[in-house]
C-alpha cells in the first residue's frame, strides 16, 4: 500500500482553518464527530471522487479514485476540520510511517491551536 499526502487536500484544509471552520474538540471526539459510512458514500456519490478527495490528507494510490478506500486521513465532518480528527490522524501517520501526511497534520494542529489563542 502506498499512501501519499493529497497536496490539494492540504490547501483546502489551511484554507478551511484561515477561515475559522473549525472545532476545537479534544482527541476522544473523533469517534463521535466524524461522518459515518453512508454520509461519506452520500457525499462521494453526489459529489464525485475531486470533491471528495479534498476533506482526506492521504491517498492509496492501491485503490481507484472513484472509489473511498482510496481516501485516507479524513480531517474533517465534511464541512469544517475537526481538532480531534488532526490529532487522531497524526497518530495514525506516525505509527505507520507516513512522514509527509504527519508533518502536514502537525503543521495543521498548529495552525488550530494557534488560531485559538
Amino acid at each position: 500500500m502506498t499512501v501519499k499526502l493529497n497536496k490539494k487536500a492540504y490547501e483546502h484544509a489551511k484554507a478551511l482553518v484561515r477561515e475559522g471552520k473549525v472545532v476545537r474538540d479534544s482527541r476522544d471526539d473523533w469517534s463521535e464527530h466524524s461522518p459515518d459510512n453512508q454520509q461519506l458514500s452520500d457525499f462521494l456519490d453526489s459529489k464525485g471522487p475531486g470533491e471528495y478527495a479534498l476533506w482526506f490528507l492521504g491517498v492509496d494510490d492501491e485503490h481507484p479514485d472513484e472509489s473511498k478506500a482510496h481516501y485516507k486521513f479524513p480531517f474533517s465532518d465534511l464541512a469544517k476540520v475537526h481538532r480531534c480528527a488532526i490529532i487522531s490522524g497524526e497518530s495514525r501517520a506516525s505509527q505507520n510511517d507516513y512522514d509527509d501526511i504527519r508533518e502536514a497534520l502537525g503543521d495543521l494542529l498548529k495552525r488550530i491551536d494557534e488560531g485559538a489563542e
